[in-house]
């Protein structure tokens, strides 16, 4: 699989990355720690990850109170040294490990939480280390100066920001000028048809300043699947039935008329819909590569579909005006 430098990094990362949110979880929620995908599976899907080239694993101290790191951990020691060589991690802080304990980006906090991180993933050093959201209890400089420390130890190899807006990241960036410190090289932010924020503000930001963007929730919790149809009952077990609060404002006409028209052009092609809305963010300049965190090892077929398919600028900014 094809693999783009990440930013000023030093690293690259192939151009899907696997997501292990929900790894013994539901994300970041408490409330759903230790459900979500079960170990067995989680390991079949790293095996399938593996066989179809992915070699960027994505995921966090709090995902799953700190069973998706655990298990990717043991996962790596079922393997042999070159996997381990191979395979870049990349795993993030900030929410809190369980109901009621501490949260943010402090120094204190940011030192004591990367020990635990490579603990659980079994490694001395983790590619990639992230702020999993902008703290607006810490300052910037505080923070940065941590994660810099962090990079001069050899604990981190690069750090980079998530869930930040274009303001919060042009801080930081100039913070990390000023001081002469590592910087944050790339971003992860909620981007995809259904989620076009970032295009008139965060984007040009990242093109200036030579980042990566590598975007999550590529499929908008399943809304750019087709699994959720006008006028039916969502399927059980799906986010709409279990954390449906950030997804509500898809329930429209117009939603369901794009996701009608995208269904009509991903059937011409002889795609699924999910992996037609794969290769369109695979398609934008600006994407490094695209997060996809799968409920099953089966459902990483629409990212094998996305990499197979190579569209024209044309055919991006189509699907783009479709979803506007």
């Amino acid at each position: 699989m094809e693999r783009r430098a990440l930013g000023r990094s030093g690293f690259e990362v192939t151009r899907i990355v696997l997501g292990c949110g929900n790894f013994g979880g539901v994300g970041s929620s408490p409330g759903f720690f230790g459900q979500g995908i079960a170990k067995d599976e989680a390991f079949r899907i790293m095996d399938t990850a593996w066989e179809l080239g992915i070699r960027t694993f994505d995921t966090a101290d709090a995902y799953g109170g700190g069973r998706s790191e655990t298990w990717i951990g043991e996962w790596l020691r079922t393997k042999p040294q070159a996997v381990r060589d191979e395979l870049v991690l990349q795993t993030k802080t900030f929410n809190a490990m369980d109901e009621g304990a501490d949260r943010g980006l402090s120094r204190a906090r940011i030192l004591r939480q990367i020990d635990t991180s490579l603990a659980r993933l079994g490694v001395e050093q983790v590619a990639l280390y992230m702020t999993h959201a902008f703290d607006p209890d810490t300052p910037q400089e505080e923070t940065l100066r941590a994660l810099d420390s962090l990079v001069r130890a050899g604990k981190v190899g690069a750090i980079g920001a998530s869930n930040f807006n274009a303001e919060q990241l042009a801080e930081a960036l100039e913070i990390s000028q000023l001081e002469e410190s590592a910087r944050y090289e790339w971003l992860q932010n909620s981007y995809s048809l259904l989620d076009l924020d970032d295009v008139e503000t965060v984007l040009p930001l990242i093109r200036d300043r030579g980042l990566g963007y590598v975007p999550f929730s590529p499929l908008a919790g399943g809304w750019l699947t087709g699994k959720y149809r006008r006028d039916e009952p969502f399927p059980a077990g799906s986010r709409m039935t279990q954390r449906p609060e950030p997804y509500e404002e898809f329930r429209t006409d117009r939603v369901f008329d794009a996701l009608e028209a995208l269904e009509a052009e991903a059937t011409e092609r002889g795609v699924s819909m999910a992996g037609l809305a794969l290769a369109w963010l695979l398609g934008q300049p600006e994407v490094t590569g695209v997060v996809v965190g799968p409920g099953r090892a089966e459902h990483l077929a629409p990212a094998t579909e996305a990499i197979r398919l190579n569209l024209t600028a044309a055919d991006v900014s189509r699907l783009t005006e479709v979803f506007a």
